[in-house]
């Protein structure tokens, strides 16, 4: 089998119609920590939140560390003509053994339900697929997180009960669901 790609040095940056996806900068500090500390944005997501500003910059330092490693890639967000972060999108949790890896997305409220994240979803998973030759991406979400689920229907996401099957939930929340597309489904 092939393996996966997973060299992110230069950085991977994507475009869309709309949209510019770009690494992380410190210039993102105000961005991050609001959407890692805002109680809507976090309510279905099972992380500590970000305290202060601080937390911030350490996240931002940690996952680019992380993406010259290859352990993962991290997008910022961006509408093409403003530099300003509106969100991100990940593949990370990645398994070199099982050919996968996991998708996690988040956009600041006055950016959701404009179809952003669909367009930003749609480069990055041609990305995981066909750049770095993952044969399934998987997304984690909550139960209750409808517009999420939504929008991971739409690529034709489905219901992952064996990967569920996995999970501690003594540890996890037991509201997690998995869900998951093979490259096979992909068109």
């Amino acid at each position: 089998i092939m393996a996966i790609e997973t060299n992110f040095t230069p950085f991977p940056s994507l475009t869309t119609e709309r949209l510019s996806l770009r690494k992380l900068s410190s210039d993102d500090a105000n961005e991050i920590y609001f959407l890692r500390s805002d109680k809507q944005i976090n309510q279905y997501i099972d992380r500590s939140r970000a305290a202060s500003i601080d937390d911030a910059y350490n996240f931002i330092n940690k996952t680019n560390q992380s993406i010259d490693n290859n352990e993962l890639v991290d997008w910022a967000i961006t509408l093409k003509d403003d530099p300003k972060l509106i969100g991100s999108i990940c593949l990370w949790n990645l398994s070199i053994e099982e050919n996968k890896a996991e998708i996690g997305y988040e956009l600041l409220p006055d950016f959701q339900g404009k179809g952003i994240a669909y367009e930003a979803m749609l480069v990055v998973l041609d990305y995981g697929f066909n750049i770095m030759s993952l044969n399934k991406i998987e997304a984690y979400t909550h139960k209750e997180n409808l517009a999420s689920i939504k929008l991971l229907e739409k690529f034709r996401f489905v219901r992952d009960t064996q990967e569920e099957s996995k999970i501690d939930f003594t540890v996890e929340n037991p509201n997690t669901t998995v869900h998951s597309l093979w490259k096979k489904n992909n068109h």
